[in-house]
């Protein structure tokens, strides 16, 4: 898609890769609704656009009543749109158990709920033809200890976004699933980096997984996941689960290390 003059609505915006995916569409030539939670941040990174005068913020909390509805309203008063970006998401790296419900009801709606409300409410104000990036990880095919709860909710959105793209042949309108790994972001903990650091986990900037999401929707790459060797690992785990069965049992201990959760613990009955 060519990206010059095209309405995005870009969720997650005020940090990580959602602002450095703001800094490659404005420079683009896109006219960008930025959603966030945080009105300070998303005005200093307004400031920082080229043409910031043709950009606006939208501080809203995804998870609270009636967000939804502001988000379409603003899209309205935009006049329509050409690219929704569900970027907005959050994780927790604890094991299950240690996880209470209302984290674990924050990260499942945060990361697959309010992505499919809101592209089903918004679907009527995109243009055609018109893009949906759903912004997903590596862990949305491989379930990863100590991210059960995250893995569940980014393979929802995989899934979803596979489905809906099916749904919606022959309309116009895209759906396309973008998949990072290890980013260098504040969403991961002290722990997380300390976890990475000692399995050799390699980690991106948010900058390089910007233009790598910008080069995946001019190219409207259906499915495109970053890394090596993820990317083979995406495919071994499709293909042969025993193989990171055998590898991921091997690093449990130090994940759970990491996680604050005794290797040898049992679930109470």
């Amino acid at each position: 898609m060519e990206l010059n003059d095209k309405t995005v609505l870009l969720t997650g915006a005020s940090g990580g890769i959602g602002a450095a995916l703001a800094q490659e569409l404005a420079a683009a030539g896109a006219r960008l609704l930025l959603q966030g939670r945080d009105r300070p941040r998303l005005n200093r990174l307004l400031a920082g656009l080229p043409d910031s005068g043709r950009h606006r913020i939208i501080a809203v909390d995804l998870l609270m009543p009636g967000a939804v509805d502001g988000l379409v309203q603003a899209v309205r008063d935009a006049g329509g749109l050409d690219l929704l970006i569900n970027n907005a998401g959050t994780s927790r790296f604890a094991w299950l158990e240690d996880q209470p419900a209302g984290d674990i009801h924050h990260q499942l709606t945060l990361n697959l709920t309010m992505p499919v409300l809101l592209t089903r409410s918004l679907l009527p104000c995109l243009r055609r033809p018109g893009l949906i990036m759903n912004i997903g990880s590596t862990f949305g095919a491989i379930g990863y200890p100590g991210y059960s709860v995250y893995c569940a909710g980014k393979a929802g959105l995989r899934g979803f976004s596979e489905a809906l793209d099916r749904e919606l042949a022959g309309s116009g309108v895209r759906v396309l699933y973008f998949a990072p790994r290890a980013t260098r972001t504040t969403l991961n903990s002290p722990q997380v980096v300390e976890l990475n650091t000692a399995l050799g986990n390699h980690t991106d900037s948010p900058e390089w997984v910007a233009a790598q999401a910008l080069q995946a929707l001019q190219k409207q790459q259906q499915r495109r996941w970053l890394g090596w060797p993820e990317r083979l690992l995406v495919r071994l785990n499709a293909l042969f689960p025993a193989l990171l069965d055998r590898a991921l049992a091997r690093q449990r201990a130090t994940i759970a290390h990491y996680a604050g959760h005794p290797a040898d613990k049992e679930i109470s009955p």
